[in-house]
């Protein structure tokens, strides 16, 4: 028998300094002596050779999966810039070249999915014929909760061409041709529309958008039908319950195919009379509005979805039909509310109405805010909601308290954890005893310090990516979100060449200096947002170059804005911009976002903005501009640009500058279609808000010199800031839409068998 070894030679046996590329030894000693002690249950004294190895194994696995996901997300955020001489330029974004390592392909639930054909009347029903088959193959991507041992499953579908696509055209030589079809076909999944608020209305686009709905809805039903006593079989065949089982809520207008496609199924495939399948329908589907600007409403022409979708345009026919005879029974001979209530919109190319579809074809409706949801009743949707009240609700957007504070501000998280304990994470309702040490002298130099902190560190990352050199002391005030004429880019724009105006006026005067960070994308065809973007890098450049200012004001345009660029700048904000004009943002969420991390607001009372103001109080927000009403009252006298230019000088100075060239000097006319739309087009009215706007950055400026003013109010800010969790609005969408009740029940970890959980359950030791 060999002797023990001594305790030098067991550490001699288990050294991991020779591991290649090992980054720390120190955490791979931890991770080793995990896996001992808990994957293994085995301590030193009573541990062989082989744990040691199996130990081992599981370390070098450990860090070798580390370092491969990783160099995942090199590659995902390793995106080409999207900025060139100021110019949003578009390039494409293969983000699956290398593969997802999250997900898993399901090809044994392919499904087909048919396109274009025509329908045939016959003895046995309405049939759907020589229709083009795409296959749709679906991928998984689990998606798990928080501490709950609880992982969903999301899935994503893929195009694929069968194989037996066109293969007429390849056996008579045509190969070419039969290969360039079959990626046609797979196309489908291949491009994502990158636009926001505003409709484009292609053939791919509806393709797409049918193509994930029927797939979906195929599945679903396959599931319906074999959940019963755990069968795989197709067991159900009565649809009765369908509602009780199954709850499809329509994200936007986008898939509202999906309420002609489940009709489709029940009454020609599965056989059910019409009012019955369509009293199941509407008990299934409800309808979630997150826009009210009326060139975002989706509006497909009819003849595109009747040679895409023939059938479906018969039941949309046939929907519409049934429609307008209950609204003639209630309202006879009122012929104008029956054309404004119709799913098929008349004169010119005839289209239909998506958002009509889906609130005739849901049993409840929503906006995204209470003023959003407040406009969706009594003006977008106002004939529907006098005929079914009932049918509206609001569920305001909420934030995941996960990503947005713990993941991407883990100093703040920390720091509240020491005040008010871990739980908040799960209940950040609990941010309002936070309330408790809004005078805390400790707390708030705390709070100050994360916040200079996570400054400092962008204003590296700034100097590394971008080249510029900024002040962290200076206040960052930052504007981040898709680039749209109502989201009134334009109007910070305005106030960065006044601000600059000003300190070339008087360089002497105090001015707090300030960092403007502007970042966001334009939808590839929007040639006003592209303008935008172009203005506001052509300012910077002059701004940035003046040594005049200095380090007073700098402006940096963020380019490609994304998710992991916003969890760099969201914790690093002190002034968070909030300024569309009132009754035109359904919600936002960037501005929950800037709020649970320690920014203050300026804004309008517009989307969630009010009920921040009402969860703070006003006075904890720089809310300034018209509201709702003041801009009905404007629209209904008339909006005139020139009264505002002729009246305020640093506005005339600042459109003069834009007009002549100042900021464009090769290109004098390069901005005369901005100029022009300002003047003569602007639905936005950036105009009439602009001097509130400068007066109320002017008591920003005058608060941020008070360090502890500010950062007090940044606390009451925070600990206002629990209704908006997304945990909150998921349950109000499960109580009141969804008619499912929450469960705190947890499930059992792997390592604890299922029936010794269910004891507990019995004990009533969980709750």
């Amino acid at each position: 028998m060999s002797r023990p070894l001594s305790d030098q030679e067991r550490r001699k046996q288990i050294s991991i300094r020779g591991i290649v590329g090992a980054e720390s030894v120190a955490e791979l000693k931890r991770g080793f002596n995990r896996h001992l002690h808990f994957t293994l249950v085995k301590d030193r004294n009573v541990a062989t050779p082989r744990d040691y190895y199996f130990a081992l194994a599981h370390t070098v696995r450990d860090h070798l999966v580390g370092r491969w996901i990783r160099t995942q997300q090199y590659y995902y955020e390793k995106d080409p810039k999207k900025i060139r001489d100021g110019w949003q330029v578009e390039e494409a974004d293969d983000w699956l070249r290398h593969g997802n390592p999250w997900e898993k392909a399901r090809p044994e639930y392919m499904l087909p999915v048919h396109f274009y054909g025509r329908v045939e009347q016959a003895a046995t029903g309405t049939k759907w014929v020589d229709t083009q088959v795409v296959l749709a193959l679906p991928y998984d991507t689990p998606v798990p909760g928080y501490m709950n041992n609880t992982v969903n499953t999301m899935r994503l579908w893929s195009a694929r061409a069968p194989n037996d696509f066109n293969l007429r055209d390849f056996n008579v030589g045509d190969y070419i041709q039969a290969v360039l079809d079959r990626n046609l076909a797979e196309n489908i999944s291949r491009v994502l529309y990158p636009n926001d608020n505003f409709f484009e209305g292609k053939e791919l686009r509806l393709k797409q958008e049918y193509f994930v709905v029927a797939a979906t809805l195929q599945d679903i039903i396959r599931r319906f039908k074999a959940s019963k006593f755990g069968s795989t079989d197709s067991v159900r065949t009565v649809f009765d319950s369908f509602p009780d089982q199954v709850a499809i809520q329509l994200n936007d207008t986008h898939p509202a195919m999906a309420i002609p496609e489940l009709m489709r199924i029940f009454v020609d495939i599965e056989k059910l009379p019409w009012n019955k399948a369509w009293d199941i329908t509407k008990r299934t589907f409800a309808y979630t509005n997150h826009t009210v600007l009326p060139e975002a409403l989706e509006r497909w022409p009819v003849d595109l979805v009747e040679k895409l979708l023939p059938r479906h345009l018969q039941i949309i026919y046939e929907i519409n039909q049934r429609h307008l005879d209950h609204i003639a029974s209630l309202f006879p001979n009122d012929v104008d509310r029956l054309r404004r209530m119709s799913l098929i919109e008349e004169g010119g190319t005839k289209r239909i109405n998506m958002a009509h579809l889906c609130i005739v074809g849901s049993h409840a409706v929503n906006g995204v805010a209470k003023i959003h949801s407040e406009i969706v009743k009594t003006q977008v949707f106002k004939d529907f909601a006098a005929l079914e009240p009932e049918k509206f609700q609001n569920k305001t957007n909420g934030i995941t308290p996960r990503r947005w504070l713990l993941l991407c501000n883990p100093g703040l998280a920390e720091l509240i954890a020491e005040k008010i304990g871990e739980d908040y994470v799960r209940d950040l309702s609990q941010l309002t005893k936070l309330r408790e040490f809004v005078d805390d002298d400790l707390f708030i130099r705390e709070v100050a310090k994360v916040k200079q902190e996570n400054k400092v560190k962008f204003a590296l990352y700034l100097e590394k990516e971008y080249k510029v050199k900024i002040n962290p002391s200076s206040m960052f005030d930052v504007h981040v979100k898709r680039i749209h004429e109502y989201k009134r880019q334009l109007m910070n724009c305005l106030h960065i060449i006044t601000m600059y105006n000003r300190i070339r006026r008087d360089p002497a005067k105090l001015f707090v200096p300030r960092t403007v960070i502007i970042g966001g994308k334009a939808a590839p065809g929007y040639h006003m947002a592209k303008m935008i973007i172009k203005l506001i890098n052509a300012v910077a450049h002059v701004v940035n170059n003046d040594p005049v200012v200095g380090s007073k004001l700098k402006v940096i345009f963020l380019e490609n804005y994304r998710v992991s660029l916003a969890e760099k700048v969201i914790p690093a904000t002190d002034l968070s911009e909030q300024i569309s004009t009132a009754g035109t943002e359904a919600s936002g969420t960037g501005n929950m976002k800037f709020m649970l991390n320690g920014a203050l607001t300026i804004g309008t009372m517009d989307g969630a903005n009010v009920e921040m103001a009402e969860e703070a109080g006003e006075e904890n927000l720089f809310i300034f501009g018209m509201r709702v009403e003041d801009v009905t009252e404007l629209d209904r006298e008339g909006y005139n640009a020139q009264k505002y230019y002729d009246r305020l000088p640093e506005l005339k100075q600042a459109i003069d500058q834009i007009k002549s060239g100042f900021f464009s000097p090769k290109e004098p006319d390069l901005f005369k279609d901005v100029v022009n739309m300002l003047f003569h087009h602007d639905r936005f009215k950036v105009f009439a808000d602009y001097e509130a706007y400068v007066k109320c950055q002017e008591k920003v400026s005058e608060l941020y010199l008070n360090s502890k003013a500010w950062t007090k109010m940044v606390i009451r800010n925070i600990a206002a800031a629990g209704k908006f969790s997304s945990d909150r609005t998921i349950k109000e969408y499960a109580q009141d839409i969804w008619h499912v009740e929450p469960s705190d029940l947890k499930i059992p970890p792997p390592n604890e068998p299922r029936d010794a959980a269910e004891d507990k359950t019995l004990n009533g030791t969980v709750a």
